[in-house]
This record gives C-alpha cells, structure tokens and sequence, in this order.
C-alpha cells in the first residue's frame, strides 16, 4: 500500500540530505519532531493560519484556502507528482521579541549589535511616549516590557529572537528566527543595519529546529479533511458511530465554521494590547520589520509546507471537529489556549498510532481494537488497581512496538535502501535509530510524557492515565458545548475520538490487542476513578446509583443524547 502525500509534491528522498528521507517522515508526513514543543504546535499552526498564503499563482490571507482550491488541488494542468506546496509569509516580529525577551535573556547571548539595537529601540520609545503628571518614561517602558515578557510561551533558556510568545493574538505569532553568532564572530559585525543588509547570513529563518514542521503538517490535515466527499465523511461517521449532526459532516459548513473560530481564536488579545505590540514592532522602527519580513528585491519571504500522509483524513476529521467545539465553548480564552495546546498534541499522538495502524502489520489491524485500531487501556491515576495497571502497561508497550514495526514497513524500508549510497547498512542502521529517537515510539512516549498521559516520567512501567486537564479536553471535545450524554456514551465517545479504553469490554479489547489475554471481569469497578473524577469536576449528573449523565460546562442550548 502506497503512502501518498498531500499535496502531492514531489518528495525530497535524496539519502543524508533529502527532507523526506527519514522513515518517520515517509510515514507520518514533513514532520513531527520531538524537539518541537506542545506549545509551539499551537503556536505554528496558527502562524500558518495568520499569515498571507499562497498556492501556485492564487494568494489569499484568510485562515484557510478556499474550498473550491483545496478540491482542486493540485491543479490539473499539475503534474500528479509535483504539486505547487502551500507558502506561507510570516512575519519575524524582531522589535517586539528584543524589546520583551532581550532583559530576560542569558547575558552571553546578547550580542553587541543586539544590545545596541535595543538601546536604540528604547530611545525611539522614550521620544514618543507621552507621560501624564509625575509618571517617567522608563516607568512606563518597564511595565510594558514587563507586560510583554508575561507573554513568553516557549524558550526561555535561548536566544531572545529564537523564543515564542503565547500565541493571545495575531501579533504575537512569529516565525522561527535563529541567531548565527558564528557568521557575525567571523565577519566582526557590530551595526544592526549592516546586519540587517545581510539579514539571512546572520538570522535562519528556515531551519524548522523549534517550529518544526508540526504545527504546518496539523494545519494541512485539516485542509485535507476538507477535500473529502460529504458522502465518505457520512459513510465513516456512521461507521464508527460518531454521534454527530449533519452540519458536522458537510465540508462546505466546517469550512465556514473553521474560518470563523480561527479569526477568533486569532483575534483573543485586547485590541489595545495588540496595538501595543504592532506600533513597538513596526510603529517605532520600521527598517527592521521591511528586512526581516522581504528580501532584497522588496518581495515577501514566502515559507514552503511539507505534506501530510493522504489518508490521514479521519484523524484530520476528528481533529477539526475538536477544534471547533473547543473553540465555542463558554470557557476562559487563556483556558483554551491551553487546551488547544494540548488538542494539538493529542491530535499527534492519534496521527502517530492511526497511521502505524496501517502499516505496523496484521498483527495490529484487529476490529477489537476500536474505530481507530488501536486501544489506549487507561489506568486509575493512584495505581491502587493493579490489573488495570498491568494491562495498561502492556497497551504503552504494544503502542511502542506497532510504531516501530510501521516504520520498518518493507515500502519504507525499500525506498531507504534504494536512495543510499553503497554502504546501506550503516546507513540504515543510523536513519532508524534517529527515527526511532526523534520521530517514532520514543517521541510518542515522550510526548505522552509531556502531556501526562504516561506516567511515571521516569523509569520503568509507563502506563496510561489521564489528569485533571486531559478530563477537562475529553468533556469538551467529545460532545458539542450544551450537550449532555450518558456516562456509557460519554466513555464510547472518548473510545471513538482518542481510543481511550475505560470499562470492562474496552479494556478486555486492549488486552487481547496488546498481545495479552481476554479478560473477562476486572471487579466491575475498572473506571470507578473515573466516576469520582467527573463528579469532582462538577460534569456529572446523578440520575441513580446506576445511571449517570456528563454535561459540558458550557452555556448554550442543552441538548441529550442517549
């Protein structure tokens, strides 16, 4: 079975230097990397979503290509293997990075140029503020510095320009910028416009270290979601019992309906806050913004996509419409941020194990194992339960090994030994133990680290649990704000979406995929844990002692689902 990327560029396999020749990306598309942060997910997608954009010839600035283009793409006078990328133009935001994170920095990263650009900065600020009564300039700078560096996201132990804000509003998402100090040691740089004269020789814009590639590889699941015919995305839904309406299944509605939460989630900050933060950036100087953002024939700098496997589009089904129903819900706009962080990272976890589902071998495509083909058997946090907890062990374990096996899939491995160079097995042996490491089930374990799905976080007997955070995701993502559904339903929808196992029948699934027995009682009181939690969290609804219902904590219309 052959992987097809979308869109269908053509892909760069050339052995040791080629972007696509590492496994992990042959399998699971340009790319996900460990080194990229939950934060900087989000933070990328939506630098994706807020920036000008270009396919081919037609340029657009709205979050998403309009539906007639995603259909229609690649064009048809395209050849089938080299498709024009998706391009996008963001901006560096370099005044406002030094002026926030430059005082906060490491002090041997401030290079002279920096510091002398910021005094610089400081200056021009100091001319244009105008200060009421007893209040000094430099008392003002320093609250608006500090203000700003509350923002920080991601990145505190590296260079200033190389940090990440919260991604609270469009001026606050950046492109990935990267300080060369070796160039400008060698060429004894020490005038910010010289430097900016040269910007790329002593700034990387395109290197992909932190912002790398994940956030733009989520971004194109969902446009490819949106290619799909309203008849297979009904046909899935109802296969899988997904329980949704027919607004959810319609491309031409999820279209309109993503275009519009991403303005929103796009337009969070206080519109004051953001024109703090453009007149600092491009208000008070407005060279270095020109330099960063265009080359020199005064063009934009446009950034090329990567492809995401063409199959993936039920992850990217699902993944859209968690991200619309989290995006609508009555919560706190920092809350959803940091769900939607955490969306984002549950979104590359279920990409990892879906597509290795298709690949991994029969061993591991079992109906019992779910809509989603394989099954996570979710443990009780405090481990008191030790079945569970053994089961769950070898569910982590299972998850690792049928990665591992997808990416030694003979396709993959054929392509590897055909793009290399005479000595194959030395090379074989270094790409997959990279791609074990930085791409496959060592990255899936770690970021289910990260996320506080796996525990411990060190040391032997990894199992699955969730927290009070991941509750709060499942409870807002698996039915619509407003809606109420019974426990039994609530814990298949959280099967459906995540693969989550929690009772008896599903956690006796897990077992048997996971190379283990079929078990056929745990006490009955497997997800007792879970009862406790969702009533801690004010979601459940007692109807007896044997019924429950789950409420999303969001107003609007209520609605029942049985």
């Amino acid at each position: 079975m052959s992987i097809s990327p979308f869109p269908a560029i053509k892909r760069e396999l050339v052995a040791h230097r080629g972007e696509d020749r590492n496994p992990g990306v042959q399998l699971f598309g340009r790319r996900f990397f460990a080194d990229q942060t939950v934060t900087e997910l989000l933070v990328e997608m939506l630098l994706v979503a807020a920036s000008d954009k270009r396919i081919g010839k037609v340029s657009f600035s709205h979050p998403l290509p309009a539906l007639e283009l995603l259909v229609d793409w690649p064009a048809k006078q395209e050849a089938a293997d080299n498709a024009a990328p998706l391009e996008y133009a963001p901006k560096a935001r370099l005044n406002l990075k030094l002026f926030a994170f430059l005082g906060a920095s490491k002090l041997d990263t401030r290079h002279l140029t920096h510091r002398n650009h910021y005094k610089d900065l400081l200056n021009e600020l100091r001319r244009k503020i105008q200060t009421p009564g007893t209040t000094s300039t430099d008392d003002v700078l320093r609250t608006l510095e500090n203000l700003f560096l509350g923002y920080q996201g991601v990145g505190g132990q590296r260079t200033w320009c190389a940090q990440s804000f919260l991604p609270i509003g469009r001026t606050f998402i950046s492109a990935e910028t990267l300080w060369n100090e070796t160039e400008a040691i060698q060429h004894n740089i020490d005038d910010w416009d010289n430097l900016l004269g040269s910007f790329t020789k002593y700034f990387s814009l395109n290197r992909h270290r932190f912002l790398a590639r994940g956030g733009e590889l989520l971004y194109l699941q969902l446009c490819n979601m949106l290619r799909q015919p309203i008849s297979r995305i009904q046909e899935w839904s109802k296969e899988i019992s997904l329980g949704v309406d027919d607004k959810e299944t319609d491309p031409e509605q999820l279209h309109a309906s993503l275009m519009k939460v991403f303005k929103e989630v796009l337009n969070t900050c206080p519109q004051a806050v953001e024109r703090l933060a453009e007149f600092i950036d491009e208000g008070v100087e407005t060279e270095t913004a020109h330099h960063t953002d265009s080359d020199k024939d005064g063009q934009r700098r446009f950034t090329a996509c990567g492809w995401c496997p063409e199959e993936s589009w039920p992850e990217g089904y699902l993944f859209a419409l968690e991200f619309l129903r989290l995006c609508t819900a009555q919560i706190d706009p920092m809350e959803r941020l940091e769900l939607l962080e955490l969306l984002c990272a549950m979104q590359v976890i279920r990409s990892l194990c879906a597509q290795s589902v298709r690949y991994a071998g029969e061993n591991y495509q079992q109906k019992l194992a779910g809509p989603l083909g394989y099954v996570f058997a979710i443990s009780d946090p405090d481990g008191s339960h030790q079945a569970l907890k053994q089961i769950s062990r070898r569910s982590v374990s299972a998850c690792e090994r049928m990665i591992y096996a997808a990416m030694r899939n003979p396709q993959i491995k054929g392509i590897i030994r055909q793009k290399q160079g005479n000595d194959k097995d030395s090379y074989e042996t270094s790409i997959y133990k990279e791609a074990d490491s930085r791409y496959g089930y060592k990255y899936f374990l770690a970021l289910g680290k990260r996320m506080g799905m796996i525990i411990p976080r060190r040391g032997r007997g990894a199992r699955f649990v969730i927290n009070e955070r991941l509750l709060r995701l499942l409870v807002l993502t698996v039915m619509r704000p407003g809606q109420r559904i019974t426990y039994t339903t609530f814990k298949r929808m959280a099967l459906v979406h995540y693969g989550m196992a929690f009772d008896d029948a599903n956690i006796s699934a897990a077992s048997v995929w996971s190379g283990g027995p079929s078990i056929l009682t745990l006490g009955g009181n497997a997800d007792q844990w879970l009862v406790e939690m969702l009533d801690s969290a004010g979601v459940l609804i007692r109807l007896s002692d044997s019924s429950a219902m789950v409420a999303s904590p969001s107003e609007g219309v209520e609605e029942e689902l049985t």
